[in-house]
C-alpha cells in the first residue's frame, strides 16, 4: 500500500465526489491540521479488485490484461472468477501473478444444478465437485481466499429455506471447507440479498451457519451492494459478523463508480475501523461494457455503467484507500465499540 498523506478531520465527513467529475472523481473531505502519515498507522489490508472489471474471459491474454491493469491501478490483489474452473489455466495464472507481484482470491456462485443445499443428492454431488475444482485451481494459482455464493444456488427463490436444506448445506460445507483448510484457503460465505439466495441475507444468519459448520477457516464475506439492501446499517452488520468477518466487497448501489450511489461508505469504513478489521477490501463493479458469459446474466448486468475499466479502477483504489485511512485514524480504538449502533 502506498504512503498516503491525509489531514486528520475534526469529525468524519461523508465522502464527496469532486464536482469536476460526476462519474466518480477524486474523493474530497473537509479537514483540519495536523497532517499525519496514514500508512504508518493503517493495518496492512490488501486492497483488491474483481477481474470482471477488466475482462470477461480468462484466456492467457485476458489474464495478462487484468493482472497488469490491477497492478497499474495500485491494487494488491485480484479476485478471479472461478465459475468454470476448467477454463482457468492455474499454472499460467500463477506466473502472471508473480510477474506483477499480485495476490489472488477466487469466487463463484453456484447454480440450481450445483446447489449444495439441494434435497437432491446428485445435485449436491455436482456442487461439491465444482467447488473442489475451484479450490484446486485457486491453490495452484496461489490464492488464499475463496469467497462468493459457494453455499447454495445464486438464484431467486420463491420459498424459504427448509430445515432439511439447511442440514444439507452444513454437511456439504463441512466437506468442501475441510478441503480448503488442507490447502490453507479461507472459505468465505458471501451474504447476498433475498433475490440471489434464500440462505444467507444477513451477517447474523452467516454467523449462525458458521456456528453449525464449526470450522475455523470458514468466515463471513460481506458486500456493500447487498448490505445496502438487507442490513439495518453497515456498522450493525460488521458488529454481527464480529471476528468471523474475513472478506469485504466494496461496491456501489448501482455497481458503478464508488461514491455516486446510495451506499453508506462512511458507516462502512467507520465500522471496519472500530472492529479492527484486517482482511481484504475488494472493489467489485460490473458493466455490460465487459461481458462475462458466466456472470452477466446471473448478475443482471445489462447496462453500461462505465466504459473505461482503467479509469474506474484508479478512482476506486483512491476512494477505498483515502476513506479507509480517514476512518481508521478517527475510529480505531483498543475497544471496538464506544456506543451502540
Amino acid at each position: 500500500m502506498s504512503v498516503l498523506q491525509l489531514p486528520l478531520p475534526s469529525r468524519i465527513q461523508a465522502p464527496k465526489i469532486c464536482p469536476c467529475n460526476p462519474r466518480g472523481g477524486a474523493v474530497i473531505t473537509r479537514a483540519a491540521s495536523p497532517v499525519v502519515n496514514a500508512a504508518a498507522v493503517l493495518p496492512k489490508n490488501l486492497i483488491g479488485i474483481h477481474s470482471g472489471v477488466f475482462v470477461g474471459d480468462w484466456r492467457p491474454e485476458d489474464a495478462e490484461r487484468a493482472v497488469k491493469g490491477a497492478k497499474e491501478a495500485g491494487f494488491d490483489l485480484i479476485e478471479l472468477n472461478l465459475s468454470v474452473p476448467e477454463e482457468v489455466d492455474a499454472e499460467s495464472t500463477k506466473k502472471v501473478l508473480e510477474k506483477y507481484d499480485l495476490k489472488a482470491s477466487g469466487s463463484l456462485g453456484l447454480s440450481r444444478a450445483t446447489d449444495i443445499s439441494s434435497s437432491d443428492a446428485e445435485i449436491r454431488k455436482n456442487g461439491i465437485k465444482l467447488l473442489s475444482g475451484a479450490l484446486k485451481a485457486l491453490k495452484v494459482a496461489g490464492g488464499k481466499y475463496f469467497v462468493g455464493v459457494n453455499f447454495g444456488a445464486m438464484d431467486k427463490y420463491r420459498e424459504p429455506l427448509t430445515a432439511e436444506q439447511w442440514k444439507h448445506c452444513v454437511a456439504s460445507l463441512k466437506e468442501v471447507a475441510s478441503e480448503a483448510a488442507d490447502y490453507g484457503i479461507e472459505y468465505g460465505l458471501e451474504v447476498v440479498n433475498r433475490y440471489e439466495t434464500n440462505i444467507l441475507n444477513t451477517a447474523q444468519q452467516a454467523r449462525e451457519l458458521i456456528g453449525d459448520i464449526g470450522m475455523d477457516n470458514v468466515t463471513i464475506h460481506l458486500d456493500t451492494y447487498h448490505m445496502n439492501i438487507e442490513e439495518n446499517s453497515m456498522e450493525q452488520a460488521i458488529q454481527a459478523a464480529g471476528d468471523k468477518l474475513g472478506y469485504i466487497h466494496i461496491g456501489e448501489s448501482h455497481r458503478g463508480y464508488l461514491g455516486t450511489g446510495s451506499v453508506d461508505f462512511t458507516g462502512l469504513f467507520r465500522g471496519l475501523a472500530a472492529s479492527g478489521y484486517t482482511g481484504p477490501l475488494t472493489f467489485e463493479s460490473f458493466s455490460s461494457a465487459v461481458v462475462s458469459p458466466s456472470l452477466s446474466n446471473t448478475l443482471c448486468v445489462w447496462r453500461d455503467l462505465w466504459d473505461d475499466p482503467d479509469d474506474l479502477a484508479v478512482k476506486a483504489h483512491s476512494f477505498i484507500e483515502s476513506n479507509w485511512a480517514a476512518a481508521y485514524q478517527l475510529y480505531s480504538r483498543p475497544k471496538a465499540w464506544s456506543k451502540p449502533v
